[in-house]
C-alpha cells in the first residue's frame, strides 16, 4: 500500500491526479495540499488546507510517515497571478520550495507536471521558468524524479488565455474525430493525470529498472495514460 501527496490538486490536471489516486486500491492514503478543500469525501483523502501557501511546506513536512510519492501539478497563469513576477513565485519558487521539503522529508519519488516547451535558456518567461524548475529539481537527488512534458492540455480551465482557449476548443473538436488527430500535439487532462500516476507507481515499484531521471514526453504520456492504462 502506497501513501501519496499532491499539490495543485484543485487544478485542471491535479484534480484528476487526485481522483485517479483515490480510485486505486493500491493507494492507502492521499494528502492534498491546497488553498481550498478538494471536492471529495473519500476516506483515503487527507486534505491539508491553508490559504497561506507559505505554510504548505510545513504541512508537507508534518506528514508522518512521509508519502512515498509526491505529485506536483502546481501552476498558475500570468493573468491570474497579475504579472510574470507573481507567476514565477508560484510556478518556480513555491514549486521548488515544496520539492526541497519533499526531499528532506524522505519522499522517494517526485513527479512534476511541466510543459513540452520547458527550456531554461528560453527568452520567453513561461518556458524559461519551467525549464529552470526542471533543472533545479533534478539536482535534488530523489530516488526517482519523473518529469512529464505534455503539449497543450485539453480541458476547461477556470483561468485561461483567450488564444489558448480557442486552440483548446479546436483540439476538443478534433478529438471528436478520433484520439489520433489530437494526441501528438495536445493531451487530455485525464490522460496526463493517469500517465503521471502510472509513471510514479512504476518508478516506486520498479527500482533500478526505471531510470533515476525519467522524462516523459507527449507520446509516452499517451502510451502510459491511454494505451497501457489499467485502473
Amino acid at each position: 500500500m502506497t501513501s501519496t501527496a499532491v499539490v495543485g490538486s484543485t487544478g485542471l490536471v491535479g484534480s484528476h491526479i487526485l481522483s485517479t489516486l483515490l480510485s486505486l486500491s493500491s493507494i492507502s492514503s492521499v494528502y492534498s495540499i491546497s488553498r481550498r478543500d478538494p471536492s471529495s469525501t473519500n476516506p483515503k483523502l487527507h486534505p491539508l488546507v491553508d490559504k497561506d501557501n507559505s505554510q504548505w511546506g510545513t504541512k508537507l513536512s508534518s506528514i508522518t510517515p512521509p508519502p512515498s510519492i509526491f505529485f506536483s501539478a502546481l501552476g498558475t497563469t500570468r493573468g491570474a497571478a497579475g504579472s510574470v513576477a507573481a507567476q514565477r513565485l508560484i510556478d518556480y519558487d513555491l514549486n521548488l520550495s515544496l520539492a526541497q521539503t519533499a526531499k528532506s522529508s524522505g519522499v522517494k519519488v517526485y513527479v512534476l507536471i511541466s510543459t513540452g516547451g520547458a527550456n531554461a535558456k528560453s527568452m520567453i518567461a513561461y518556458p524559461k521558468m519551467k525549464g529552470e524548475l526542471e533543472e533545479k529539481v533534478k539536482e535534488l537527488g530523489f530516488e526517482h524524479t519523473v518529469i512529464l512534458r505534455p503539449g497543450l492540455i485539453v480541458g476547461d480551465r477556470q483561468e485561461s488565455r483567450p488564444a489558448e482557449w480557442v486552440v483548446r476548443k479546436i483540439a476538443g473538436g478534433m478529438g471528436m474525430l478520433g484520439n489520433s488527430f489530437v494526441d501528438f500535439w495536445a493531451q487530455d487532462k485525464e490522460v496526463i493525470a493517469r500517465a503521471a500516476v502510472a509513471a510514479g507507481l512504476k518508478a516506486l515499484e520498479g527500482g533500478e529498472s526505471v531510470p533515476k531521471l525519467w522524462e516523459v514526453g507527449q507520446s509516452d504520456i499517451v502510451k502510459l495514460g491511454r494505451t497501457e492504462w489499467k485502473a
